[in-house]
C-alpha cells in the first residue's frame, strides 16, 4: 500500500461517492481521505483543527478538489496550498459539475 494518502474534496455526497468508489475500481492502492468543504480540506493538510497532531510532512500524493466547495471555494484553497511550503508541491486536480 502507498503511504500517502489521496484527499478527495467534495461537497456533493453523491459526487464524493462516485469518486471514491472510481478510485477504488482503478486499483488506488492507498488510503483515500475526504473533506466536505474547503475549511476541512485545509484543516487536514495543516494539521489544524480535528486533524491537529497529523503529521503534515505525510502530504497526499494528490488532492482531487471540487471548484465550488461551502466555506472556501476551490480556488481559495488552491492558493492556500501553492502559498506554503508544506503544501506548495502537491499536485491538485480540479473539478466542477458546473456547466459556467
Amino acid at each position: 500500500m502507498n503511504d500517502k494518502p489521496i484527499l478527495v474534496v467534495e461537497d456533493n455526497p453523491d459526487h464524493l461517492e462516485l469518486t471514491v468508489l472510481t478510485l477504488q475500481e482503478q486499483g488506488a492502492d492507498t488510503a483515500i481521505v475526504t473533506a466536505r468543504d474547503g475549511a476541512e480540506a485545509l484543516d487536514y493538510l495543516f494539521g489544524q483543527g480535528v486533524h491537529a497532531g497529523r503529521d503534515t510532512q505525510k502530504q497526499p500524493a494528490f488532492v482531487l478538489l471540487d471548484m465550488k466547495l461551502p466555506k472556501l471555494s476551490g480556488l481559495d484553497v488552491l492558493r492556500s496550498l501553492r502559498s506554503n511550503p508544506l503544501t506548495a508541491l502537491v499536485p491538485v486536480v480540479m473539478l466542477t459539475s458546473s456547466s459556467e
